[in-house]
């Protein structure tokens, strides 16, 4: 009987060191695989959040990302829609939503650029981090570039879709009641910030749909860099 047991111990020992060395050899990714899954993770992202922002309603029906009238100027939107110009109002909200789907296609050669200079210290930090991990990093590398570049697009957004000029009737007409204090939003700028906000926003979802479904894994690297956590 005890020699029936080590005969079956042996066996398991050897089944077990086997396995585990074959697991070693399986799932051991090189930085450079890592770096190279990261970079994909988020192309994929960028590439599919700018769409998604870039076609129409993809702000105006999105409400995670639906650019509000100024939250500075909400008393001025109260009046107006007591006053009958509600539907002025709404037009123009519809119309800022139209600006920022108009310029959300300008940001992905921004993006690109950022994940060029990605190191391999910044892949190991991200792979390992939290869930939004890589929209922070990108978030970092991008966001100043974007507001420069992405800014003046906004404006002329805002101008070709005719948000500028309802804008300007709205506080035209706001600003002539008697004793209001006149609005004094910087549209381009607020446009500006919450559209890049609304942007961030879809690569961190395209993030974690990458981070924890493996439907999401579209490439060979995305599945054996992310399958491998």
């Amino acid at each position: 009987m005890k020699k029936q047991l080590a005969i079956i111990g042996s066996v398991l020992l050897i089944f077990c060191f086997s396995s585990c060395d074959q697991l070693t050899t399986t799932t051991t990714l090189s930085d450079a695989e890592i770096t190279q899954g990261l970079k994909e993770a988020l192309r994929v992202g960028t590439d599919t959040s700018t769409y998604n922002a870039h076609k129409v309603d993809g702000y105006f029906k999105n409400v995670e990302i639906k650019i509000p009238f100024p939250p500075d100027a909400e008393y001025a939107e109260t009046t107006l829609r007591g006053l009958g110009f509600g539907s002025l109002v709404d037009e123009f909200v519809l119309k800022l939503n139209r600006a920022a789907e108009d310029a959300a296609g300008t940001a992905k050669s921004i993006f690109i650029d950022a994940l060029t200079k990605m190191t391999i210290v910044d892949a190991l930090s991200i792979l390992n981090g939290a869930n939004n991990a890589a929209t922070i990093y990108l978030r970092s590398k991008t966001y100043d570039s974007l507001k420069i570049i992405f800014k003046p697009q906004i404006d002329a957004s805002l101008s070709s879709v005719g948000a500028s000029q309802t804008w300007l009737t709205l506080t035209t007409t706001y600003n002539n009641i008697p004793l209001v204090t006149p609005i004094n939003t910087d549209l381009p700028d607020y446009a500006t910030t919450k559209a890049l906000d609304g942007l961030f926003i879809l690569i961190a979802d395209q993030e974690l749909k990458i981070r924890t479904d493996p439907v999401a894994r579209v490439t060979d690297i995305l599945q054996k860099v992310f399958g491998h956590k």
